[in-house]
């Protein structure tokens, strides 16, 4: 009966959310989706991207490489993860002037997974920009409280990909004009804990997409997610976005012991401070990752204890406006340090002191 119980008030939870404009997630149904990653900082338009800075569940001998298309066009393939279905993937410009990349789609090539990638100037012009990427997917549950991860990949109409370590199903409902609100069920925490990623996804036109706002409970978390075309305006479009909790953006499979995330959630402040509460700022060795200005609209990132390459860094803006972040170049590794030397914000063109996710991961 407790079963036949349980059944029934999933039932209802999924009626409910369907009368309600809501498009639920595979859920458990990713089970058979192979667990999968990889990362690269690619710096070249064509060939095999710097090697210190790429890194897979491959293993040894395959490498990363990068094949153009139109100019600002990238097809990144990483080798032997290759997927029939699903999975994430976010990227970040890294550049000094005001641009960002977006995902085009991705996409089963052989044994290896391609993903294409789109650069653009503001104003909407092709950009040669250098980029970080990272490609995931995961698969079961997390039995850690403390730990928590969540996916969602929104095509423009429907979930085309989802995954949650509770098992629960994720829905987004669909508001005004580039605005949708993310529930990722079984997720939740007492109070703020995590990092977002989100980016864009479109084949067809310049898209800029990023976390509007962000509320938590026990029972989940809900996240905005807000969407601007070349001139600011809200555009409707695909994303993709992540929530980790204590685990690695890599996902779920194997995750690495050297990784760490921060919010930084009062870009006014000087620093060096540590951003709070706690939840928002970890570390997995226990480091306590700090944010302090490095001139107007750019802030440099320090996370202690974590550093050794392969490694990876992602950006992701938060606010109610249409500002975006990048990266202004490659972040550092000294010793068992990375400092991430900028992150730089931009309305329009015009640096700015905005909010911003930036997550880190290793090799391991």
């Amino acid at each position: 009966m407790r079963l036949l119980h349980s059944v029934f008030t999933r039932l209802l939870l999924l009626c409910a959310m369907v009368a309600g404009g809501a498009v639920a997630g595979a859920g458990a149904a990713n089970a058979a989706v192979p667990d999968v990653w990889g990362f690269a900082y690619v710096d070249t338009s064509s060939g095999v991207p710097n090697l210190a800075y790429q890194a897979g569940s491959w293993g040894p001998g395959p490498t990363v490489s990068v094949t153009p298309g139109v100019p600002g066009e990238y097809f990144v393939r990483f080798p032997k993860i290759g997927i029939p279905k699903g999975g994430i993937a976010h990227v970040t410009a890294i550049s000094q002037s005001a641009e960002w990349c977006q995902i085009e789609k991705w996409g089963q090539s052989g044994s290896d997974e391609i993903v294409a990638v789109r650069c653009y100037r503001f104003g909407g012009g092709p950009a040669k920009a250098l980029f970080s990427i990272v490609f995931a997917s995961s698969s079961g549950a997390l039995f850690s409280a403390a730990q928590a991860f969540g996916y969602v990949f929104w095509d423009g109409t429907s979930i085309a990909s989802d995954y949650n370590s509770s098992l629960g199903v994720n829905a987004v409902y669909p508001n005004t004009t580039g605005d949708w609100t993310v529930w990722l069920p079984g997720l939740g925490s007492a109070a703020q804990a995590g990092n977002i990623q989100v980016t864009a996804v479109d084949s067809s036109k310049p898209a800029r997409c990023k976390v509007g706002a962000w509320s938590w409970a026990p029972s989940g978390q809900k996240i905005q997610v807000l969407c601007h075309d070349v001139a600011d305006k809200p555009y409707d479009t695909g994303w993709t976005l992540t929530y980790q909790r204590e685990r690695a953006i890599t996902g779920a499979y194997a995750p690495p012991k050297l990784f760490a995330y921060t919010f930084d959630n009062v870009p006014a402040n000087p620093g060096p401070y540590a951003p709070g509460p706690a939840g928002i700022n970890y570390n997995s060795q226990g480091g306590i990752n700090t944010v302090q200005t490095a001139g107007g609209g750019m802030r440099l990132v320090s996370f202690p204890k974590v550093g050794v390459t392969p490694n990876n860094v992602q950006v992701t803006a938060y606010g109610p406006g249409p500002e975006y972040c990048n990266l202004l170049t490659l972040w550092t590794t000294y010793g068992s340090n990375v400092y991430v030397r900028d992150v730089v914000c931009y309305k329009g063109t015009t640096r700015v002191d905005q909010p911003s996710f930036v997550t880190y991961v290793s090799q391991y």
